[in-house]
């Protein structure tokens, strides 16, 4: 059985979206974290960081965080969502990483200074607007001559970069200047999995 601790984040919809594309029977469990659940000790035992998602996999005893280990698990479980061999899944992996070490931690940043630091502090402001612009400029004319990110095929890698690319439409970081990475947001938000993964554990009203 798997067992998905989570809650109502980018990194965490990027898991419920893979589960729900996978239709794999999993139970969910929402880590609260306004009230403090990732601090708990029963979670840290689960991942001494305190970050979600977490999966646990009873059937293997496979236990992970990060998500784009949970994601590239989960393909690996099910054969899906990631090309078995050749220039296809590598391309798949490329955009899962460059998320994981790009775009993500990138639009993270942005995100704290822009709406949670205590103190207001313009240059960073304006550095991390840059870099996210930056790297949506990358995947914009990346999908100039693709559907998905790995080519004709949806992949972990785009299930991994709308987890992120939601919230920015939430909370109004504009991306609608880059015509073909509006179109691929729309195109995989149109998906009856995606649209059910972002809403759970509850859909998301802020960063």
């Amino acid at each position: 059985m798997l067992h998905l601790y989570t809650d109502s984040s980018p990194n965490g919809f990027k898991a419920t979206i893979a589960l729900e594309e996978l239709s794999l029977p999993y139970q969910l469990h929402h880590v609260r974290i306004d009230e403090g659940d990732h601090r708990k000790p029963e979670f840290l035992a689960l991942n001494p960081y305190g970050r979600i998602p977490v999966l646990m996999d009873t059937e293997t005893g496979v236990q992970l965080f990060e998500s784009a280990a949970i994601l590239l698990y989960l393909a690996d479980k099910t054969g899906a969502l990631l090309a078995p061999k050749g220039p296809t899944r590598w391309e798949a992996i490329k955009w899962l990483q460059f998320h994981a070490s790009s775009l993500g931690p990138l639009l993270g940043q942005r995100v704290h200074f822009t709406l949670f630091a205590d103190t207001p502090i313009p240059l960073a402001q304006e550095r991390y607007q840059g870099l996210t612009e930056e790297a949506f400029k990358v995947l914009d004319q990346t999908l100039v001559d693709r559907p998905y990110l790995a080519g004709d095929d949806y992949s972990i890698a785009d299930i991994a970069h709308f987890g992120w690319l939601h919230i920015a439409r939430i909370i109004q970081f504009d991306f609608s200047h880059h015509r073909y990475l509006s179109e691929w947001f729309e195109r995989v938000a149109a998906r009856p999995a995606v649209r059910k993964g972002v809403t759970l554990p509850a859909p998301a009203t802020g960063a």
